[in-house]
């Protein structure tokens, strides 16, 4: 048997409550549950689209997910921009270091400059303004 606790949207084993209750951490509004409920909520994927959250009467339903925050979409976006970012200057390092070296093909300059080119066009890009977002092109690898 379970209990599932509205507040912490989270089912507990009762096998397990006086672990809990000894620790100080049982929810104090956790209400019993039948096996199907858990097996609904907490053992199977959610249906496409929705989360799990808890009724008025302390029971789980699905719910749809919530639309993402303007907050959210510019954090979402800015990991976007440094994972872009990152992936430039691994690019750009070895190019740098052939060019230094007088060891650069004319190939390898194209592409360095290709590279530099792409990461201004990423620093310049706003994430404030998510989700019109227009990031540049990416160049050949």
């Amino acid at each position: 048997m379970y209990n599932f606790s509205a507040k912490n949207n989270a089912f507990y084993p009762d096998s397990e409550r006086s672990t809990y209750e000894s620790h100080g951490v049982w929810p104090d509004d956790c209400i019993p549950v039948p096996d199907s409920i858990y097996d609904e909520f907490a053992a199977a994927e959610p249906p496409t689209g929705k989360v799990r959250t808890a009724s008025a009467d302390g029971l789980p339903y699905w719910d749809d997910i919530p639309e993402a925050t303007k907050e959210e979409l510019i954090a979402a976006a800015d990991a976007e921009k440094s994972t872009y970012l990152a992936l430039a200057n691994e690019r750009i390092a070895p190019l740098v270091d052939a060019v230094e070296f007088d060891m650069a093909t004319i190939e390898e300059i194209e592409r360095l400059k290709a590279w530099k080119k792409y990461r201004i066009l990423l620093i310049r890009v706003d994430v404030n303004t998510v989700p019109n977002i227009e990031w540049p092109i990416q160049p050949d690898a």
